[in-house]
This record gives structure tokens, C-alpha cells and sequence, in this order.
């Protein structure tokens, strides 16, 4: 603290602060193409905006280095001004590049997590695609019924909500496990979260699964691959703000073979 002090407010403004802009331009131009070869940008954005994400990574480090280039150029040439112009912040200056640099490393330091059942439950699950938010990718009528995904048989129902046209289709689909007290205990949900653009607006859809065995308990936000055929039952209706408890008839995954498969490396649909 007492260096600080001790630094003149010339060198300060002329020589400090550029630096720590600069930092900042480096740093976060690290972390997005960190995150893109390690993968994780998949855990954060739809891949359409991956391209762009990495266009705005090389500006900042574009950034960072003209700069630093002029930080060079300034102390070089001894251009500094004892008496700086101010403008009015909100906060003192340099706090602004102070955070921006202080989440740029954490976000080096700390790796994103995969959206799972508690933010599935916070956000509220659904059994078809909301009306009021842009649609995934487009509806694949020509998949067979053992090909679909889980997202591919929401889109299915989505489109033609009627549970008993589908009794006896095979299904094999993939997702983590959310337990729900108002289900039996021998159902489950598998879900997976759909994204748009970024998980912020990621949202859960589930189908639930009924198991032979109730004594068999999957925990939550644990990978299966579940085999079987589609049914139709009398469950409690889930509502996205799970506010309503009410039963209706809906598609039911009867559950044959369940293996427990580890995260997968793109866990979200689209």
C-alpha cells in the first residue's frame, strides 16, 4: 500500500493504468480461446456463435497488443502529462479494468460446470418446446423412432401431443437423472437443457422413465442411456414453475435396459 501512495499520479495515469488495460485485453482474449480448445465454449454458447466468439478473442489480443504498443511508444519518447483530464466514473479509476482483469482470471482458474438438476428445478422443467422462445434446430420428421434423441422425441410430441400414438415405439435416448417428489418411486425424469444462444437461456425438457424395479434409485444429475418403449400414463402434470399439481395422461419412457454413461462432451441439445 504504501508504494502505491507512493506513485506519482503522471506515472500512475500514463504507465499504470494503460497496463492494466492491456492485461485486460490479453486476459480475456486468453480466456475465450482457452475455452475454445479446451472445449468448454461448448458448456457456455450455441456452436453458431462459436465463430464469432473467437473473431471477438483475436480483437482483444489485437487490442492488447496496440496497447501495449502505444504504452512503449509513450514511455519512450517521455510524452507524460503531470496534470491528466478527468471524467466523471462511477467508481475511482482503474476499479472498472481491476474487475474486468479479476473475472478474466477466474475464469481461467475455474472451469464451467455442466447446467444440471438444481438449475433444471430452478428454472422449471418442460415436456414439450416453449411457444414463446425461438425454436431448435429444425423438426427431423424422417428419424426413426430407435434413432431419436431425447430432444428429437420433445420435438415429436411438440408436434403432435397425442401420448397413445406413441405406445410401443422402441426408444434409446440419453440424459441426467432429476428426481421429483411427485413422482412415484419408480419414475424419474431424464432431461437434458436446450440452448438458443448462451446458458444463460438454457432451458430443461424431460420425458419421465419407469422403472421395474423402485428400488433402484438413480441419483440426480447422473448420465444414463435408457432403452426401452414409450407408454402412456396418468402422471402429475409438470409445469414449468412446477405451481400446479394436477395429473394427465403423457408419454412415458418404459424403461428395459439403463446404463450409466459418463457426461458427454456436448451436453446440451440444440
Amino acid at each position: 500500500m504504501r508504494l502505491i501512495k507512493n506513485i506519482s499520479p503522471s506515472t500512475f495515469h500514463s504507465l499504470l493504468l494503460p497496463s492494466l488495460d492491456a492485461l485486460t485485453f490479453f486476459a480475456w482474449g486468453i480466456v475465450l480461446f482457452k475455452y475454445w480448445l479446451t472445449g468448454e465454449i461448448r458448456l457456455l454458447i450455441h456452436p453458431n456463435y462459436i465463430g464469432l466468439v473467437m473473431v471477438t478473442g483475436g480483437v482483444l489480443l489485437f487490442l492488447g497488443c496496440l496497447k501495449s504498443f502505444q504504452i512503449y511508444e509513450n514511455q519512450k519518447r517521455k510524452k507524460h502529462q503531470e496534470k491528466v483530464m478527468q471524467h466523471v466514473t462511477l467508481f475511482p479509476v482503474g476499479w472498472s479494468s481491476f474487475f474486468l482483469l479479476g473475472t478474466a482470471i477466474l475464469g481461467l482458474l475455474i472451469p464451467p460446470k455442466v447446467l444440471g438438476s438444481d438449475i433444471a428445478l430452478q428454472r422449471g422443467i418442460r415436456e414439450t418446446l416453449p411457444v414463446t422462445e425461438n425454436q431448435p434446430e429444425a423438426f427431423r420428421v424422417n428419424v426413426k423412432a430407435e434413432d431419436r434423441s431425447l430432444i428429437d422425441w420433445i420435438k415429436t410430441i411438440n408436434a403432435y401431443p397425442e401420448p397413445d400414438a406413441y405406445q410401443g415405439e422402441k426408444v434409446k435416448v440419453r440424459g441426467f437423472v432429476i428426481q421429483k417428489e411427485q413422482l412415484p418411486e419408480n419414475y424419474f425424469l431424464l432431461a437434458q437443457f436446450i440452448i438458443t444462444c448462451c446458458a444463460i437461456d438454457a432451458y430443461p425438457v424431460a420425458l419421465p422413465v419407469k422403472i421395474a424395479n423402485s428400488d433402484q434409485q438413480y441419483k440426480n444429475d447422473t448420465w444414463l442411456e435408457v432403452e426401452g418403449e414409450m407408454m402412456s400414463e396418468r402422471l402429475a402434470f409438470m409445469t414449468a414453475t412446477d405451481l400446479e399439481s394436477q395429473e394427465k395422461r403423457q408419454v412415458v419412457i418404459g424403461a428395459e435396459t439403463i446404463t450409466e454413461i459418463p457426461t458427454p462432451r456436448n451436453p446440451y441439445g440444440f
